[in-house]
């Protein structure tokens, strides 16, 4: 394949991937988006491998990696469930990571010759932050899986003068890219890495549960960001173009998910967040349970009714249940809405992506800007799962870790069903006064078998 066609093959495939990443934005458009993204990165791997660049001589090892790698990600796709996607997620980011390390280690041994003067310290430049961002990612990756898949404590690890040795390791890995720039020799690169993998590590660390979702997309912007500076190590344009959209995208979303929990970009990525800075309030009540038949007879009587997903349900895996009481309670002549929080789950848009799946119609799944003035005029609430984002201590609570954070206000409605495992606190480890409310009821059990217990008393 000619540099003719491999440019112009590029060029389609950084279309596709802008065509793909515009539709994710829309839920009707999603599904055909993720195709553009596939065919795009389809396109880019066929032209990449028959490009002037690769010799002839390594297709035996290239092509046999190719159908191991491409037979793996398909086992494993398949194989893993909607709830353990974030998880995923991280590792395919720790990977990113990890290949961006290990090309830049290469390119360090073995550079391109015929370089001038002022191209050899630009191109030692890109491997120096190839692999200070690669490392990071692959590091911070692991460690966000295993906070994911609860493995790794889930609270924020505050080390004493934590900020300090952050910085103190940057400059010190700073130090050590002027001397490997100074040629002092590859030594120096390799110390570099060690330093920047207990960076990634500790910066994740100091992160707690309740921002996962705003640390996989700060890490899909890492790792697009270390796939950027590959494409600038290789020469490979259509790496630049698509690490940047990743990267640039990836910030953006973090931004957002940063803005909706009223916390500041930086504070996240610095971490600490998940400790109280005071007493918390007293809370005042007791959890009242109640069963499916009276939740059933409350729903019968009830107009307006709002469903909030969170984390629980992915667990339970009750979108499918949920979907079909939605149906029962739509065909008996009920207003329903789902209230999504852009941090419901432990990924971003989690919950969409499930109730997607379950196939619940896109015009009454709901935003929190869309839908929060609407919870006083509601008749039931159903929480499923969730716990942080509709916790009224973020308002009522100076002291509590989510002061400030913008949450589903469903304690404004007439009645809250909230169906919940047991009595502990959510993923975060805050507590939450929704429980103990007057107009509260705890729907104990798997959500799945509650919402099926459900079912049983709202024939359609």
């Amino acid at each position: 394949m000619g540099t003719g066609l491999v440019t112009a093959s590029y060029i389609a495939a950084s279309v596709l991937f802008i065509l793909s990443l515009g539709g994710l934005s829309n839920q009707e458009k999603a599904k055909r988006a993720i195709w553009f993204g596939m065919i795009g990165m389809f396109i880019a791997v066929v032209a990449t491998i028959l490009g002037p660049k690769v010799k002839l001589s390594i297709f035996g090892y290239l092509l046999p990696a190719l159908i191991v790698g491409s037979v793996i990600g398909t086992i494993l796709a398949r194989r893993v469930q909607m709830t353990e996607m974030p998880q995923l997620v991280a590792a395919l980011h720790s990977f990113v990571g990890l290949a961006a390390v290990f090309i830049g280690l290469n390119s360090a041994i073995l550079p391109p010759i015929d370089l001038t003067p002022s191209e050899i310290i630009i191109h030692e430049v890109e491997i120096f932050l190839g692999i200070f961002i690669g490392a990071i990612t692959f590091t911070g990756s692991v460690v966000a899986y295993g906070k994911l898949a609860g493995t790794i404590d889930g609270k924020a690890l505050i080390l004493p003068g934590r900020h300090y040795l952050n910085v103190g390791l940057l400059f010190l890995s700073l130090a050590l890219g002027w001397m490997f720039l100074s040629h002092f020799g590859f030594w120096t690169l390799l110390v570099m890495t060690l330093i920047a993998f207990v960076i990634g590590a500790h910066l994740v660390y100091a992160i707690g549960g309740a921002d996962m979702p705003v640390v996989v997309s700060m890490l899909n912007s890492y790792s697009g960001w270390a796939a950027a500076a590959t494409g600038f190590m290789l020469g490979n344009d259509l790496l630049i173009v698509t690490g940047a959209l990743v990267g640039s995208s990836g910030a953006i979303l973090s931004y957002i998910m940063c803005k909706a929990m009223n916390r500041h970009f930086l504070s996240v990525i610095l971490g600490g967040f998940g400790n109280t800075t005071g007493p918390a309030l007293e809370i005042e009540g007791e959890m009242i349970g109640i069963n499916a038949e009276s939740v059933a007879n409350m729903l019968d009587e009830s107009e307006s009714i709002i469903i909030v997903p969170g984390y629980g349900m992915a667990v339970a895996q009750a979108q499918s249940s949920i979907s079909e009481l939605t149906k029962r309670l739509v065909a008996r002549g009920k207003k329903i809405r789902f209230a999504i929080h852009p941090v419901a789950g432990r990924l971003p848009g989690h919950m969409n992506v499930l109730l997607a799946e379950a196939k619940v119609p896109y015009d009454i799944v709901l935003e929190m800007d869309e839908i929060n003035s609407d919870f006083p005029d509601t008749d039931v609430v159903i929480v499923i799962g969730s716990n942080d984002i509709v916790n009224p201590a973020a308002q009522e609570d100076p002291n509590s870790p989510i002061a400030g954070m913008p949450v589903l206000e469903v304690w404004k409605a007439k009645q809250v069903i909230v169906s919940k495992r047991g009595q502990g606190t959510g993923y975060s480890g805050i507590e939450n006064p929704l429980f103990y409310k007057e107009n509260t009821r705890m729907l104990y059990g798997d959500a799945k078998n509650s919402v099926d217990s459900l079912l049983k008393d709202i024939v359609s």
